[in-house]
């Protein structure tokens, strides 16, 4: 009972925080520490805020690229309009919502992503895991195409089956690669933020991170695919016909 009063209090603490500051949530705090532990974002940066809703992010992103930045903003749910930033609604796994995005950017790299992405949560934990990393692998193999050389990507992961294959798999186009709680978030939740700074494209392996990830998955849970060079043998087994009334 003592330990769920703390964690409730620290909760509305922050939730209390968030309110006198002017932010739309108290997620806000997980990026400003995030930046104030790794300073990712500069002023005049090009930010994609990615599952943006309801726009705490986008606040501190724009606080933080000044007058001379711009923040583009896309979820699945429609977001409160933030001044400085264009929110868009749709999903970032969708043609048509890249396109958007595209033509957004008006041809422009991006300086830095983050992401706070989160899928529908069913209760289901293996299942709600699965489609929670293979959504990031997906966004990774969207934005780190847009992403300038040098450029950053933050990511929410929940920890579980599949953070360390995924964290491999992104590895080599990062020179820098962090795993990093902050203080804002809750301390019953598994989510943790993976730090990917300084972008090293020319060091892109030929598959996606999405194909890199199912590979290793689909090796660590034993794979579906049928072994090469497997010795044959013969089966001793026989089917024997049933004899007739008339035999």
């Amino acid at each position: 009972m003592a330990e769920h009063w703390i964690e409730n209090h620290k909760r509305d603490a922050w939730r209390r925080q968030a309110k006198a500051s002017g932010y739309r949530a108290r997620s806000a705090f997980k990026l400003k520490q995030i930046q104030d532990r790794f300073g990712l974002i500069r002023e005049g940066d090009l930010v994609l805020d990615v599952g943006c809703h309801p726009g705490g992010w986008a606040q501190v992103a724009v606080e933080l690229v000044g007058e001379e930045g711009h923040v583009v903003g896309v979820d699945l749910q429609p977001c409160q309009p933030v001044e400085g930033a264009v929110l868009l609604t749709g999903d970032i796994t969708e043609p048509v919502t890249q396109e958007r995005i595209l033509a957004e950017l008006g041809g422009e790299r991006l300086n830095v992503i983050v992401s706070d992405i989160s899928p529908d949560i069913t209760g289901k934990w293996d299942m709600d895991q699965s489609v929670a990393m293979t959504l990031v692998a997906d966004v990774f193999d969207f934005a780190l195409p847009l992403l300038r050389k040098g450029g950053s990507f933050t990511t929410k992961l929940f920890q579980g089956v599949g953070v360390e294959e995924l964290i491999e798999a992104v590895r080599p186009q990062f020179s820098n690669v962090r795993r990093f709680s902050p203080d804002a978030s809750r301390n019953s939740s598994s989510e943790v933020y993976l730090v990917c700074r300084n972008h090293t494209p020319w060091k892109r392996p030929k598959q996606s991170v999405r194909e890199r990830y199912d590979a290793a998955m689909d090796a660590l849970l034993g794979g579906h695919e049928l072994e090469a060079d497997v010795e044959l043998r013969t089966s001793t087994f026989s089917v024997r016909r049933k004899k007739s009334s008339d035999e």
